[in-house]
């Protein structure tokens, strides 16, 4: 069975050529105009990917990607951006979306990165299901990767999806340093050129949660010039 991409972007001209080079590529393609209806047809619909454009009318793409993470709809998202605008990224990025590309592109590179996302899905799909049932109790910190759920002294924690994911991967690496780029590379997959500091900002989101003091961590420390590790935290800390 094909795999189904919608396509959100209002611009009918670059919808028209997304469409047809995925179709060509084997893909079945929906497409919407503005982001309200992009965010009803990702319900009704279901596609296998979002590819998503930043700026739409009666809903942006920012919205669109957050309510549907709200909805615990967790499809992949591709964001599609006009703005070389950093913020923009790391926003987008935070709410749950899995990769961004900026305009001007070249339609066969919006296929490729398609291709390779859904590609990276079905693998981590995989390993999640062979390690789903292994609940992770560090100190307080107990998280439930079956459940996508994360409590620390009995109280769930309210993590976006990247969040929930990094800490996932620094509890199974619990006492390994691993440096910003190993963290890029295993819960983004994509190294966003580079950009390493995707990586802090969601190591200090995820600080402000699951430590009681956000500026002396006893979870997720960093190693000065490696990167950081999540470690079991000490008696007398």
């Amino acid at each position: 069975m094909d795999k189904k991409v919608l396509v959100v972007d209002d611009e009918p001209s670059i919808s028209t050529l997304l469409q047809y080079n995925l179709n060509q590529a084997g893909f079945e393609v929906i497409t919407a105009m503005d982001g309200e209806e992009g965010f009803q047809k990702a319900l009704d619909e279901r596609p296998d990917i979002l590819v998503l454009d930043l700026m739409l009318p009666k809903m942006d793409g920012i919205e669109v990607c957050k309510q549907l993470r709200q909805q615990k709809v967790t499809t992949p998202i591709l964001m599609l951006t006009a703005k070389d605008d950093e913020f923009d990224k790391i926003i987008g990025l935070e709410l749950g979306a899995d990769d961004y590309m900026t305009k001007p592109f070249s339609p066969r590179e919006v296929v490729a990165r398609v291709k390779a996302i859904l590609r990276r899905t079905n693998i981590q799909t995989e390993k999640e299901e062979e390690l789903d049932t292994e609940n992770i109790v560090i100190g307080e910190l107990r998280i439930l990767p079956d459940h996508y759920e994360a409590y620390t002294n009995q109280v769930r924690l309210e993590l976006t999806p990247k969040e929930f994911e990094l800490l996932v991967y620094l509890a199974r690496n619990k006492g390994r340093v691993l440096t910003r780029d190993q963290l890029l590379s295993a819960v983004w997959n994509y190294d966003f050129a580079g950009d390493t500091r995707i990586v802090d900002v969601h190591i200090s989101h995820l600080r402000e949660k699951i430590e009681s003091n956000s500026k002396k961590p006893v979870y997720i420390k960093t190693i000065r010039g490696l990167g950081y590790k999540l470690e079991e935290p000490k008696m007398d800390e």
